[in-house]
């Protein structure tokens, strides 16, 4: 694994400039001149939280401007966050405010993590020091381990809280490193998915690349135990973690092959190519790499591998992560509300043709809320009369959105696009494109197949005709025919999304009517004579709706 720095130099710990600083920043690892240093990073959470107490409590400001309260003001947050019975919690304070103590102080003792390591390493060299440091942060930012220190600390000893917490901490780097706990391979194995999603995307990585790296840390798990942990004849209990080999990469990409055509597989791994025991190996890396950057609760922006002295933007170019330009994120929300500003007029305007008789039954079944026989028996009508009425009413609201929506015009653009631009990635915020993924699956395993190899990995369509032995219109033939099923599969949800948008405008706007007419009249349905309120609020509805109408 690519390692910016040399064993031999530690990089010096800068100072913080102010009281603030010493519980709103975090340590972050860089290369300057292709030598490592230590920067400090603002966390905008814990600023606004502590420019808060420093502005509302009074002991707080006070301890804030004098010299050195470090360990005063650290002993404040200790207090709120052992949950002191004299300390009650004020209206203005925000109710995670234990959470939010407890990370102040592992900010403040950030700097305990760097002397603990340093300590450890000069008398130890069988592990990097950025791995001790690693090891050190990831305990002080666990709640737990932090909150049990505080509660154990006594304040009466002559040991300062600093100096308890740093001796902690080097007892357990040594621990760790004891037993080769801190092993990246160990790291790599306990970690959970989210916190090694959360990692590789603070190491800059995007989809595709995060569910492959998960699938493959899902095998590769899975292989290194049986190969190497738990096999007692490599390793005994309470024994080093032994380094994974080739023959642990290659088992690994083997079963990663073999499963990721499977349903359950993330439609990001089966788009994907198979991969070999090499590329295996890279991606362990990564993943090894990112969570040693990443310790839990640390909101590092950053790995250390690639954080350099680069202009901002270059740097994120680089990885990849693009923001929308707020003219764009306006753009559609306009778009959004001209659409349905027009969806409402239309509605609206067909509403205008219906008869008083029309405007009650919907009054009563979408606003009132009533069911088909209880409208049976209010109307003294057969229920099967009732169902086809609503039916034909609801059947013209759904033409005026079909035509304004014309799908048979734009939907076999949209499949195309998709397929060509986000197939690898489709956006999982965008209903559509989470249509589009479930359909895919819903084909033939032929068809499927294709649109991988097409799509997913770029293969020409004379290569895949190569590959699986047919010849190149029968594979132009397989596209078409998948691309048409899936254009019908979107049409057919989208008649169904259209359906449900119907029936909850009609209830928005019938129930409005209800409710003003009520207000207006002074009833309620919940009234002891129900019918007769009925009545008069639809007759009130009714009214409004036909001056409404003369009024246009």
């Amino acid at each position: 694994m690519p390692n910016p720095f040399n064993q031999e130099i530690i990089p010096r710990l800068p100072d913080r400039r102010d009281n603030g600083e010493n519980f709103f920043t975090y340590l972050m690892l860089a290369t300057r001149n292709r030598r490592p240093v230590i920067q400090w990073q603002k966390s905008a959470e814990l600023k606004r939280n502590f420019e808060l107490y420093q502005g509302r409590n009074h002991a707080l400001s006070q301890l804030c401007i004098q010299q050195n309260p470090s360990k005063s003001i650290a002993d404040f947050w200790r207090q709120i966050a052992i949950d002191n019975p004299s300390s009650s919690a004020q209206d203005w304070e925000p109710e995670n405010r234990k959470t939010l103590a407890l990370k102040h102080l592992a900010s403040y003792f950030e700097k305990n993590c760097y002397y603990a390591a340093r300590e450890v390493w000069s008398k130890s060299t069988e592990s990097p020091w950025e791995d001790y440091f690693c090891s050190a942060r990831v305990f002080i930012y666990n709640s737990d381990n932090l909150l049990r220190l505080l509660r154990s600390y006594n304040i009466s000893h002559q040991t300062s809280l600093d100096t308890y917490i740093q001796q902690t901490l080097i007892r357990f780097i040594k621990s760790e490193s004891g037993v080769r706990k801190c092993s990246p391979w160990r790291l790599l194995t306990t970690k959970s998915d989210i916190e090694l999603h959360e990692a590789l995307q603070k190491y800059g990585y995007l989809e595709p690349d995060l569910s492959q790296f998960k699938f493959a840390r899902k095998y590769f798990k899975q292989v290194y135990r049986f190969n190497k942990v738990n096999n007692p004849t490599i390793r005994q209990r309470g024994q080093t973690w032994p380094d994974a080999d080739s023959e642990d990469f290659q088992a690994a990409a083997e079963c990663y092959n073999a499963e990721k055509s499977l349903p359950s597989a993330p439609h990001e791994v089966s788009a994907g190519a198979s991969i070999s025991g090499k590329q295996m190996q890279a991606w362990i890396k990564i993943c090894i790499a990112a969570l040693q950057s990443y310790p839990k609760f640390i909101n590092s922006p950053l790995p250390l591998e690639v954080v350099q002295e680069k202009d901002p933007q270059v740097l994120s170019d680089e990885l990849g992560l693009e923001k929308p330009h707020i003219e764009e994120v306006e753009d559609s929300d306009t778009k959004a509300t001209e659409q349905s500003y027009k969806t409402d007029s239309a509605f609206r305007k067909q509403l205008e043709s219906f008869k008083p008789e029309q405007h009650t039954l919907l009054l009563l079944y979408y606003g009132a809320g009533f069911k088909q026989k209880q409208l049976a028996i209010q109307l003294n009508m057969n229920q099967s009369s009732i169902s086809r009425r609503l039916d034909a009413i609801k059947i013209k609201l759904l033409q005026a959105m079909v035509e304004m929506s014309q799908p048979h015009q734009w939907v076999a653009d949209r499949v195309v696009g998709w397929l060509q631009k986000d197939f690898r990635a489709p956006v999982h915020s965008d209903l559509i494109q989470v249509a589009l993924v479930q359909a895919i699956k819903e084909l033939k395993s032929e068809e499927q197949e294709v649109l991988r190899l097409r799509y997913g990995q770029q293969v020409a369509e004379e290569k895949i005709a190569t590959e699986l032995g047919m010849d190149v219109l029968g594979v132009s033939a397989i596209i078409s025919q998948a691309q048409h099923k899936l254009q019908a599969n979107l049409i057919k949800l989208l008649n169904t999304w259209v359906n449900d948008y119907v029936e909850k405008w009609l209830v928005k706007f019938y129930k409005d009517l209800i409710l003003a007419a009520g207000q207006t009249l002074d009833l309620s349905l919940g009234g002891k004579d129900t019918s007769q309120t009925i009545d008069n609020i639809v007759q009130e509805c009714l009214q409004t709706l036909i001056s409404g109408k003369k009024g246009e």
